[in-house]
């Protein structure tokens, strides 16, 4: 069970290989045994994973099973789950239990999903390494002394070891993309208004986007046609319909055209990583692809543009955690005043705080001009960028980071090089655009992560091309030997 896909699990559970209850049992087993050393789940949910089981075998001996039904994953502790603790990775929501299912969790369970718990990560999604949880760092299974990256790193990390065999995610700036690419595993970033935000506690409303995490595209292609969709309680979904992922990801990709933005060749990109992707791009070439040289001049404002506009929503959203209606309230507070201050300070760690003061600051009067509305007329200037490149090409291939993983405490204290991270991804959000990251080598040992950005709803066409890539090498199947 261990080395198997979410794809080939779903093939032995309808073989009769093993029932869902024997496979739910092997992966509670699994976190049982290694979640102490990773950190990976804040909440396993082991009663409830096993009723779920129960009941899919039951589907199952009466045929009325699906693709993906008795299939155990986890979810992002960033999605709304009854009954469950949604913690965010805050102390601010360390006492909250969820009273609705976020959209996704109820579109997988009733897809027949066996839920496991809810995976660590950075507090409100703010973070490239997983280190701001307050729940302690999340370690990456390639080298527990390195981080999983962020801010699904406990996604990443449990698919990565094995716990389990995919996970929901979240991305703003990122953050399915980097954690991917750190723990060697793949993840997409679905175009903004794809997957739907509702039930997602927000970061930055314009950036955020949900996605599938697992070990190939072709899981995250079976993931994503469950996810997907048009939802009357987001008014950001969209209603364009959800094409058959997997029934194209064996299309043959000769003649398709990939652009090579020169932008992506900066001071900040590891040698060894720049190899990889050329590496890369001779496997593409040998599949028929054709590889493009071209231009996002604007690329390199996406990290300052990202800095203002994700915190400025940022000070908006967690507005609302005021110690009043829910999450942590401080002790014996004097008046209504000390309460606010008291609850957000001791609520909220230093990269939340931080963010909720540069965001604050930007959106103030005299300052809106000068910071925010620039920052959107990057933005429009970097969505221009991409659609102008997709005039010429099929899809953007490049790194999905800069390095590899880092040891953990080693960027903590320096926010701009933690910032820089994102460089490759951050513009993705910004433009709304939809992405994947699959691994593609590895450097030191640790894993390196090949980024294709497609056009807007072009899901099926980076599917397609990644599968294809997969097909061809061997990198998504090599697993890590510290756990």
């Amino acid at each position: 069970m261990l080395n198997k896909s979410l794809c080939e699990l779903a093939a032995g559970l309808i073989a009769g290989e093993f029932s869902s209850k024997e496979l739910t049992e092997f992966y509670l087993a699994r976190i049982a045994q290694f979640n102490n050393q990773l950190n990976c789940f804040i909440t396993v949910t082991p009663e409830l994973a096993m009723q779920q089981a129960a009941h899919a075998d039951k589907l199952r001996s009466q045929s009325q099973a699906g693709p993906l039904t008795g299939i155990p994953i986890a979810h992002k502790d960033i999605f709304c789950t009854t009954g469950v603790k949604t913690s965010c990775g805050s102390k601010m929501l360390d006492n909250f239990i969820a009273p609705y299912d976020a959209t996704i969790v109820e579109k997988l369970q009733t897809a027949g999903c066996v839920s496991l718990g809810k995976t660590n990560m950075d507090e409100f999604a703010m973070g490239s390494s997983n280190e701001t949880s307050y729940y302690g760092a999340s370690r990456n299974p390639w080298h527990l002394d390195y981080v999983p990256g962020g801010s699904s790193g406990g996604s990443a990390a449990a698919i990565s070891a094995g716990l389990v065999p995919a996970a929901t995610g979240t991305d703003t700036g990122g953050s399915i993309r980097q954690p991917a690419a750190f723990c060697g595993i793949t993840g997409i970033k679905p175009t903004y208004g794809r997957v739907s935000r509702f039930g997602m506690i927000a970061f930055a409303s314009s950036l955020d986007q949900a996605g599938p995490l697992a070990a190939t595209a072709e899981d995250c292609a079976l993931l994503l046609q469950y996810m997907a969709g048009w939802d009357a309680k987001d008014s950001t979904s969209s209603d364009q319909a959800v094409p058959e992922y997997r029934a194209t990801l064996n299309d043959s990709i000769q003649g398709l055209t990939l652009g090579l933005p020169e932008e992506f060749f900066n001071k900040h990109l590891n040698p060894q990583v720049a190899k990889c992707l050329e590496e890369s791009i001779k496997t593409f070439e040998q599949l028929g692809a054709k590889i493009k040289s071209i231009k996002l001049p604007n690329i390199p404002l996406a990290i300052p543009a990202y800095y203002i506009i994700a915190p400025a929503e940022c000070s908006s959203n967690l507005a609302r955690y005021d110690g009043v209606r829910y999450g942590y309230r401080c002790q014996q507070p004097k008046d209504l005043l000390d309460l606010y201050m008291r609850s957000r300070s001791e609520g909220f760690g230093k990269e939340v705080q931080r963010r909720i003061l540069i965001g604050t600051y930007v959106l103030s009067s005299g300052y809106y001009d000068a910071y925010y509305l620039q920052a959107q007329k990057v933005r429009t200037l970097i969505a221009n960028d991409f659609r102008q490149a997709f005039a010429d090409v099929d899809l953007i291939i490049g790194p999905t980071t800069t390095g590899t993983a880092f040891k953990i405490g080693e960027n903590i204290a320096d926010p701009i090089s933690m910032y820089y991270s994102d460089i490759y991804t951050s513009s993705v959000n910004l433009a709304g655009l939809p992405a994947i990251s699959l691994p593609n080598g590895l450097v030191n040992q640790l894993p390196v992560g090949l980024q294709l950005i497609g056009n807007y709803f072009a899901e099926a066409k980076i599917l397609n091309a990644a599968h294809k890539y997969q097909q061809a090498t061997t990198w998504h199947k090599i697993k890590p030997s510290a756990i």
